[in-house]
């Protein structure tokens, strides 16, 4: 545990000392929740809950796709992180830093969400509510974790920052998070059920409010996460071997 710790405060001091990788995992969320839910679904209280709570999921799905899949592309570059393979502590505490410090950040980039919501819209949750919700979010962060690691290892960063552009808005419009529960277009409510981020809202839903999850939902959610975990799996044990072949 305290190598955990110290690696995960080294992560977190090395994206802390450029501040606008924070500022923009946080950016994306923000700007929605002021474009889209104050003005259309702020004075509503059910409907800016749910998309306070779709907001969220925006935002960790955002965090953890671009701090995995970019920084982990980037930090394969730079000769500090083969050095760290070589020391006798193993890969354990060096990922599971990676994936505190992930958290940690994940919460700071969801924070102006919450603010907004709380702030000028009507969305209302009880003290369990919220607890739940802030629980809810490690949970959901899983899949996205997931999907980070596998980009991250197995790319480039130049071809993983286009990766993680090019899968990060479809993934949340296909997920429904951009439209009120119920309220998506046909082809949406057709193949949401099947995407990482519908099951991760649905369980975020239902975490703030009385939204029954949907069975197939969170049964593909599960199926993700054990894809994505052997993919980024593979990807790390293929990118070890090329290092020390």
């Amino acid at each position: 545990m305290p190598l955990t710790l110290v690696h995960a405060r080294y992560q977190l001091l090395e994206t802390l000392r450029i501040p606008v990788a924070v500022v923009g995992s946080a950016f994306f969320p923000a700007a929605a929740m002021l474009f889209f839910v104050v003005p259309f679904a702020g004075d509503d209280p059910t409907g800016a809950t749910y998309a306070t709570a779709a907001m969220v999921t925006f935002a960790v799905m955002s965090a953890n796709i671009f701090q995995y899949g970019v920084g982990v592309a980037e930090d394969r570059d730079q000769p500090w992180n083969p050095y760290t393979r070589t020391l006798p502590a193993g890969p354990g505490p060096r990922l599971a830093g990676r994936i505190l410090a992930g958290l940690v950040l994940t919460y700071l980039s969801m924070l102006p969400v919450v603010v907004i919501a709380a702030v000028a819209t009507a969305a209302r949750v009880t003290p369990v509510g919220l607890l739940l919700g802030a629980a809810t979010v490690a949970v959901v962060s899983v899949p996205f974790t997931l999907l980070g690691l596998a980009i991250g290892y197995s790319l480039p960063s130049k071809a993983a920052i286009v990766v993680a552009q090019v899968i990060f808005f479809p993934l949340a419009f296909g997920g429904g998070l951009l439209s009120a529960p119920g309220d998506a277009p046909g082809f949406i409510q057709t193949i949401a059920p099947f995407l990482p981020t519908r099951g991760a809202v649905e369980l975020m839903w239902a975490a703030v409010g009385d939204w029954r999850p949907d069975p197939l939902a969170l049964a593909m959610l599960g199926v993700w996460i054990v894809l994505l975990a052997t993919v980024s799996g593979w990807a790390y044990r293929r990118d070890e071997g090329r290092r020390f072949s």
